[in-house]
């Protein structure tokens, strides 16, 4: 369907060193301009973000430090972006909470005051989420083609959560699933293992998920002023960064897993806790 539109609407999307609005920095931006008459005008761009990218998010777009050394800055190219956004209306996916937020960032660092009260923001992924809600009920209601009775009682929710699993193993029967890195498997199968590989975070250290391991294996934060490094380590410079989070309301179950990587830490003679 032609988008009815009567100023133009500014798709974009950006990938990132990090996904910290205050501290991270733009490393690609794509802007695709769609007009009144439906014809579109493209601007894309790598840019040098003058600050190391954090190996998460290299993990999930693939360009590296090296990649945009010899980019231009943002600053670089700021004027030239404010005059292609135009008075353009903006749409992205998942952009009200992190692309728009952080283009204003990148704006402001540059001193160019990008407008932004007489705009209006399109973020697809809240459309979608509105439309099909991830609520038990509605995924019920999917799966299985009748209302739930008596939801948000334990027992009407527990039948049927066993009541769509099952019917999830017949439509995604043969379903193919890509990865974040490309690969392409049927993971949906009648196999509790598989189904767990599938549908738990394996990069989780604690239940949580403030402590995860890295593409190396190593355990690290995944919260604060230290995410992305190493939790030994930290342990290591920072000791009271523990006895910190120890103290603070973190789950037990989390303070469970820094007092074992601690200990271990401890006794491998690594680390000092006085």
């Amino acid at each position: 369907m032609k988008l009815n539109l009567n100023r133009p609407l500014a798709f974009f999307d950006l990938e990132t060193t990090g996904l910290q609005i205050a501290t991270d920095r733009i490393i690609e931006i794509c802007v695709l301009k769609v007009m009144s008459d439906g014809s579109t005008e493209k601007y894309t761009q790598r840019l040098n973000p003058t600050i190391p990218i954090s190996e998460e998010s290299y993990s999930i777009h693939g360009i590296s430090d090296e990649d945009v050394k010899d980019e231009p800055t943002f600053t670089d190219v700021a004027n030239e972006l404010n005059q292609f956004f135009g008075n353009s209306d903006l749409a992205g996916y998942n952009s009200n909470k992190f692309d728009i937020p952080l283009l204003i960032e990148e704006f402001l660092r540059a001193d160019i005051e990008f407008e932004i009260k007489n705009r209006r923001f399109v973020d697809v992924q809240n459309i979608f989420h509105k439309m099909e809600p991830r609520t038990l009920k509605a995924a019920y209601k999917f799966y299985c083609n009748e209302p739930l009775i008596n939801a948000h009682s334990a027992e009407a929710d527990t039948i049927a959560t066993y009541e769509i699993l099952k019917s999830q193993l017949d439509v995604y029967e043969n379903a193919e699933y890509t990865s974040k890195d490309g690969k392409v498997s049927k993971p949906v199968i009648n196999d509790v293992q598989e189904l767990h590989n599938f549908s738990y975070n394996l990069k989780n250290v604690d239940l949580i998920g403030h402590i995860v391991y890295n593409n190396k294996k190593v355990e690290v934060f995944n919260f604060g002023k230290h995410k992305s490094k190493s939790v030994e380590e930290i342990f290591q410079k920072e000791p009271s960064y523990y006895d910190w989070m120890m103290k603070a309301n973190f789950p037990l179950s989390t303070k469970k897993v820094i007092t074992a990587i601690k200990l271990r830490g401890f006794n491998k003679g690594s680390l000092n806790f006085g």
